[in-house]
């Protein structure tokens, strides 16, 4: 059985990364994703990335603390990859829009990528706030193997509204 971490154990060929390979499955690293756009819009339950980094982030979170990056072209098809797959367990992640020096957080479920050229979209589900229509640059933050609303969940956390604005 593949699982997504597994996946990226290979994608993601850092020493750091491949160091901790041989490691039980409950004790390798759970890793999160971040994805940065020009530009994005929002309609009819769609979310388009414009101009999205041909990079995608991906680091773990504690103990591990390891980060790395694969091509967003390559992000599409592990979507679906392994048992666990985000496909059949959808992640939270959290959008954060900047557009004329105000910066607007929204919490979504993201499902169906696709990537068209430079625009990379999702098909979402809002679980809070409210997309703009359009907006200028955004970086999406994809939470972990979707455990939706749990204290380990990014998006599901109940962060404060000063900890999501750059500073």
């Amino acid at each position: 059985m593949t699982k997504r971490r597994d996946v990226l154990m290979g994608l993601a060929a850092t020493p750091v990364l491949l160091s901790s390979a041989n490691l039980p499955a409950a004790e390798q690293p759970q890793f999160l994703f971040v994805q940065n756009a020009r530009h994005m819009r929002y309609a009819n339950g769609r979310l388009t990335l414009m101009d999205v980094s041909p990079i995608t982030v991906l680091f773990s979170d504690r103990p591990e603390r390891l980060a790395g990056h694969m091509l967003t072209e390559a992000f599409v098809p592990f979507w679906s990859e392994g048992d666990d797959s985000f496909k059949k367990d959808p992640p939270n992640a959290d959008l954060s829009v900047l557009e004329r020096g105000q910066d607007a957080n929204v919490v979504l479920t993201l499902r169906e990528p696709r990537l068209e050229g430079r625009d990379l979209s999702y098909r979402v589900d809002v679980l809070e706030g409210q997309p703009p229509a359009t907006g200028g640059a955004a970086s999406l933050f994809i939470d972990i193997i979707g455990r939706p609303i749990t204290p380990v969940s990014f998006a599901g956390a109940d962060r404060r509204m000063w900890r999501r604005r750059a500073v």
